[in-house]
């Protein structure tokens, strides 16, 4: 399946720049949505607040003792029994999606992984105001990106794709999406770069662990556009919007996943509903990190030569590295050859050049000896 239309595409700077805003957002917005993820709040016992031996507590609740200052207040619901919704009701977040295919009677949406992420259930809001129900099809944290599906009817064109590589700074682009809840939002401005690199944590614990390119613009992208359309003046979707930077005086930062990047991760997510990758199995940490740098002791454990100050150390080795023969201490130098800095060079080797049941030769220091091996990679676990 490509999501990219491979006709002639027009330059979206001839004509009036204005009316090919208006006519491009008119060609676009019907298949643009709102979605809607809804999270139910885990009960507090769930969560170690009460303990299962009724015996402890309190014959009577005259007895309880708040600490000093507390007071549920005279409208506090317990719930029932301590049960059911205790703790609150619904989580509500917002984001944004596009209806890029129909197929037997169903729809299906692009929106972002993050957007989705852990939801219970999920709505879509179409441009009309009508709620559908959502099915997650599939959904990738490394891409940030997720396939939805709706009933199709009464769904007419869906958004067509364009060539996300032949963007020129300085390019007029419209983002279309549900901020702050606003839904069917247009806002416009320019491309600021093409293909910047942007650091990303995957598991939101301040470490970057993955880079992901992006579109750059200054069209207005706030919370809730994640998900949405970033459109030419073609009325063609050349962006997902995925991120913002937003902190005190900064503006006109916003961040869109070019199509072009994001085709294949929808093919295989409409097929499998997962991103099959491939695995090493090692824990590392790099020999040069900043943040969290060796110690003098820890580097003479390695026994390194020292004209070796870049590479990856090996913290624990599992599956196929295990089986090959990894151990704690390895130093990783190259992959296929290629020089391996950083724990950061060593994903991108793996989920670029190589695939599932591959083989990939590792070279290593190990007690200060090169040496390498040849290791099978197989699927990454789901996590």
């Amino acid at each position: 399946m490509s999501l990219v239309n491979g006709s002639h595409q027009v330059s979206s700077t001839d004509g009036d720049p204005f009316e090919r805003i208006i006519n491009a957002a008119q060609k676009v917005r019907p298949s643009v949505v709102s979605v809607l993820t809804h999270k139910q709040p885990k009960a507090l016992e769930d969560e170690g607040w009460f303990e299962e031996d009724t015996e402890s507590l309190p014959e009577d609740e005259e007895s309880l003792e708040l600490p000093e200052g507390f007071d549920f207040g005279e409208d506090f619901d317990f719930g029932d029994d301590f049960g059911g919704d205790f703790g609150g009701s619904q989580e509500d977040a917002l984001g944004s999606g596009v209806i890029f295919k129909k197929l037997e009677g169903k729809a299906f949406i692009i929106t972002n992984n993050h957007v989705v992420e852990d939801a219970d259930t999920l709505e879509v809001v179409l441009v009309n105001g009508e709620k559908r129900t959502a099915t997650l099809v599939g959904t990738d944290r490394v891409s940030d990106i997720a396939v939805l599906s709706i009933d199709s009817k009464g769904i007419g064109e869906v958004a067509e794709f364009g060539d996300s590589t032949k963007l020129r700074l300085g390019e007029t682009v419209i983002a279309i999406g549900n901020p702050l809840g606003l839904g069917d939002t247009l806002t416009s401005g320019i491309v600021s770069y093409t293909n910047r690199i942007i650091p990303v944590s995957l598991n939101q614990d301040g470490i970057y662990d993955w880079e992901q390119e992006v579109i750059q613009t200054d069209a207005a992208i706030n919370e809730g556009n994640s998900g949405g359309a970033l459109v030419d003046l073609n009325g063609r979707v050349i962006g997902i919007n995925t991120m913002k930077i937003a902190d005190t005086g900064v503006e006109g930062l916003g961040f869109a996943i070019p199509v072009n990047e994001i085709t294949e991760v929808v093919t295989e997510l409409m097929l499998k509903g997962h991103i099959a990758r491939p695995y090493l199995g090692v824990y590392t940490v790099d020999l040069s990190n900043p943040y969290a740098p060796l110690s003098k002791k820890e580097k003479e454990n390695l026994n390194l030569p020292k004209t070796i100050t870049e590479g990856v150390v090996v913290l624990d080795a599992l599956g196929p590295a295990l089986d090959a023969g990894l151990q704690l201490n390895d130093v990783i130098v190259k992959l296929d050859g290629k020089p391996v800095n950083t724990t950061l060079e060593l994903r991108k080797h793996l989920y670029r050049n190589t695939k599932v049941g591959g083989e990939l030769n590792v070279t290593f220091y190990r007690e200060g000896k090169l040496k390498s091996l040849k290791i099978k990679l197989q699927e990454k676990p789901e996590e």
